[in-house]
This record gives C-alpha cells, sequence and structure tokens, in this order.
C-alpha cells in the first residue's frame, strides 16, 4: 500500500521539503542595557557636595565684615554654590535622576536584524543647577564691567534657552532633529551670551580702570573656555553616549569645581583689592522700606 505522503513526493519532490521544513536560525534577543553611575560616581557627587557646601559657608562668612550696600558680589557667590550644593545632594541621594531610552539595531549575518533599548542615566537636576546658577555668573561678569541692564537680561534669558535646550536634547532620539535640533538651539543661544557679555562688556570695561579690565577680561575668558566645555563633554556624554556615566560625572565635577567655587574665590579676593570694582547698592537693598514709604492701612492721606 502506497502511503499518500509516497505521492505526493512522486508527483511534486519538493512537496516534502515544503511540508517539513528544517530547523529556522533564530536569535535570542538582546536584553535592554542600562548605562548608570557606579560607586565611583556616587562617591564623586557625594565629595561635590561637601565642596559646595564649604565654600558657600566661607563666602558667608567673609561677607559679615562687609557694609550690606557692597555685599552684592558676596550673595550672588554664596547663592550660586548653595544651589550647586542642593543640586549634588540631589543627584547623590538618586532623587533627581531619570532615564533616557533608545532603540538600537543589532546586525546578524545570517539571520534578520534584532533590535533592543539602550537606557542611560540622565542627572536632570544638573539642568535645574545651571539654569539658576549660570544667570548668577552672568550677573557677576556684568557688575564688574558695568554692562547695561538691557544687556544682562537679554544674556540671562539666551543662557536659561541654552540650559533648557541641552535637557530637552537629551532626552530626544539619538539622530533625529528633536536631539540635534534642541542642541543647536542651545548653541546659538550661546552665541549671543558671548555677544552680550564678552563682546559687549569688553567694550564697556574699557572705560574703567586697568585693574578692573584685566580682572573682566580674566574672568571672562576663563568662564567661556570652561562653558565652551561643557557642551562638548555633552555631546560626548547625554548627546552620543561614547563615554560612560562615571567619566560625564567626574569631567562636570571639576567643570563645576571650577566655574563656581574657584571663580567665587577668584572674584571676592580681586574684588576686595580694587576699590574700583566695589558696587554701591542703597535703597531697599541696604535699608529696606523707609518708614515714610509705609502704607499703613486706616490713614486718609
Amino acid at each position: 500500500m502506497i502511503h499518500p505522503e509516497q505521492v505526493i513526493q512522486m508527483l511534486n519532490p519538493t512537496a516534502t521539503a515544503t511540508a517539513h521544513p528544517g530547523p529556522v536560525p533564530t536569535v535570542i534577543p538582546t536584553p535592554p542595557d542600562f548605562q548608570v553611575a557606579s560607586a565611583d560616581g556616587h562617591r564623586t557627587l557625594w565629595v561635590m557636595f561637601g565642596i559646595m557646601v564649604a565654600s558657600s559657608g566661607v563666602f558667608a562668612l567673609s561677607s559679615w565684615n562687609v557694609p550690606i550696600s557692597r555685599r552684592v558680589y558676596y550673595v550672588i557667590t554664596t547663592l550660586t554654590t548653595i544651589i550647586a550644593a542642593l543640586s549634588y545632594f540631589a543627584q547623590a541621594s538618586g532623587h533627581a535622576t531619570s532615564f533616557s531610552c533608545v532603540t538600537v539595531r543589532d546586525h546578524h549575518e545570517h539571520v534578520p536584524d534584532t533590535f533592543h533599548e539602550s537606557c542611560r542615566q540622565i542627572y536632570w537636576s544638573r539642568y535645574v543647577d545651571w539654569a539658576l546658577t549660570t544667570p548668577l555668573l552672568i550677573l557677576d561678569l556684568s557688575l564688574l564691567a558695568g554692562i547695561d541692564g538691557g544687556h544682562t537680561l537679554m544674556a540671562i534669558v539666551a543662557n536659561v534657552i541654552m540650559v533648557l535646550s541641552g535637557l530637552f536634547s537629551s532626552f530626544g532620539a539619538t539622530g533625529t532633529a528633536q536631539k540635534w535640533g534642541w542642541y543647536t538651539i542651545a548653541c546659538v543661544s550661546y552665541l549671543f551670551v558671548v555677544w552680550h557679555i564678552a563682546l559687549h562688556g569688553t567694550r564697556i570695561v574699557s572705560a574703567k580702570g586697568a585693574g578692573v579690565r584685566k580682572l573682566f577680561s580674566s574672568l571672562g575668558l576663563f568662564t567661556f573656555i570652561l562653558w565652551t566645555a561643557y557642551p562638548i563633554v555633552w555631546g560626548f556624554a547625554d548627546g552620543a553616549r561614547k563615554t560612560t556615566v562615571d567619566t560625564e560625572i567626574m569631567t562636570y565635577a571639576v567643570l563645576d569645581a571650577l566655574a563656581k567655587p574657584v571663580f567665587g574665590v577668584w572674584l571676592l579676593i580681586s574684588h576686595r583689592a580694587l576699590a574700583e570694582t566695589n558696587v554701591e547698592l542703597d535703597g531697599y537693598w541696604s535699608h529696606g522700606l523707609a518708614a515714610d514709604g509705609r502704607i499703613r492701612v486706616g490713614d486718609d492721606e
């Protein structure tokens, strides 16, 4: 008796192969990978928290023997490191972090390509820190050079746009306009900051003494070299994801230490030695509301 499958085989020799295919090569999908900070990164964050707290204490104590009318540089510098300390505490304690995930294509030679998720840890409180502290640094430089309020305000707004654009870009998909479009906006905003502070400030400060001009030029160059390094680090870290999260943390820690405590020490020591840098703020800043200017409920006039 001929089995039906034998008849099919005689009529169509390839039918068996079709009806009973051999094993198909398969690939086990790659599990998601997570780029996160290790113990070294967390230790760096705690160390930076301590540095910022200590710097805030030093700056605050050094202002006690300075008249309130001349204390504006001390107040700004102290607030800068206090905000930075809060940011580093948030990062070190793990309360200000999120993940940015992208889909990565895995190529294979003999089987279809597969995909997996790659998630990188993003410390968003870092951007909150920069959005609040870099305007204070701009204000320090503007007061030092005597830049008018209009240019100072434009520089501060451009700076905030730059920082927020960097934050939005960090969560954008790799290789898309969402990521690199925001990055471009951040770079253009940075050029506006340079225009209003570095270029315009150089012209304004030229009317002051040689000591003030030299101090402003030195601090300005120092600041903008550091600020140019930030987007470069971002490009390798949150942008292209070519560095580890630990390397990112340590690099930003060095830049923050130079841009805040070191900048503050340099400014305050030089300010004490140069009387021309004094900014006298009277009125409400120094004396509050005068008795004659207070509103009293129940007065007829």
